[in-house]
């Protein structure tokens, strides 16, 4: 009996190593964050910095959550690893279920309360009275930015007269005269601490709008206008990526968003209106 009970007895060493192997993993992935070896660029709105606090915020909770968890794993593979003894059934412990739970909803309320204001100003308050218009075309695999004119006022849009070699990539009515006077561009332009209402279009499958110096992030959907708002504070360019798998050139799918002084955006206004 002795002998097969030595004989059943699994190795230690096993049970050590992965217990190793998840306590460097923990080691690790905390290093990794505490030294910001792959740091977020800085945000350039007010509504950015609030959603970076959010995101700390859930970072710690979660790493918390994942460092509690990992070390238990470990310890749990060293205490209870195969000895040879017969196996105990255990129904576990239903004060100690009540309480993670209760625990895990508590924070996860408690989160959602701290970001309600970032996601409510970003997604829910209306754009400034003020803001500027612009419109955002996507297409496989473009930006395309329109910009209202003097008249601040759009021209009407015909599907049937897009035509990007012609030099109408929005099908826009050479007879309505309120689109004689738009600005039809590649790339994003907007004048530093003004509002801006960006009006989101797709003309073929859905693509996205994202900038991570904003901290914002939307799809475009074929049939739909969204619209989103922003207050860029920070002169500089920026890069404006696709993050939907949109097609085999997605990778390629990018432009920039130029934040200029208000002199040097009435002068690409100028620039760009037509002659």
């Amino acid at each position: 009996m002795i002998r097969s009970r030595q004989h059943a007895r699994g190795s230690a060493s096993a049970a050590v190593l992965l217990a190793l192997a998840l306590t460097l993993l923990v080691v690790a992935t905390v290093y990794a964050f505490a030294a910001h070896i792959f740091p977020a660029p800085q945000p350039i709105t007010a509504i950015g910095v609030l959603v970076d606090r959010q995101y700390a915020r859930t970072l710690y909770a979660a790493g918390a959550a994942f460092l509690l968890a990992q070390l238990g794993l470990a310890y749990a593979v060293l205490r209870f690893r195969d000895s040879g003894a017969p196996a105990r059934f255990s129904r576990g412990n239903v004060a100690l279920e009540i309480a993670w739970t209760a625990v895990t909803l508590t924070v996860f309320i408690a989160l959602a309360l701290a970001g309600r204001t970032a996601w409510a100003l970003d997604r829910y308050a209306p754009p400034a009275t003020d803001a500027l218009q612009i419109e955002a075309t996507t297409s496989q695999f473009v930006y395309t930015f329109r910009y209202p004119g003097q008249d601040a006022r759009f021209g009407r849009l015909e599907p049937r007269r897009i035509d990007a070699p012609a030099g109408n990539p929005l099908g826009i009515d050479p007879n309505d005269p309120n689109g004689k006077d738009d600005i039809v561009v590649a790339s994003l332009t907007v004048p530093v601490n003004r509002p801006v209402e960006l009006l989101l279009r797709s003309q073929d499958v859905v693509h996205n709008f994202f900038v991570r110096e904003l901290r914002l992030q939307q799809d475009s959907v074929p049939g739909m206008m969204i619209p989103v708002h922003f207050t860029a504070q920070r002169i500089g360019q920026y890069e404006i990526v696709c993050t939907q798998l949109c097609g085999l050139g997605h990778g390629t799918m990018h432009s920039m968003l130029n934040v200029v002084s208000e002199q040097d955006f009435e002068a690409f206004l100028k620039r760009r209106a037509a002659p």
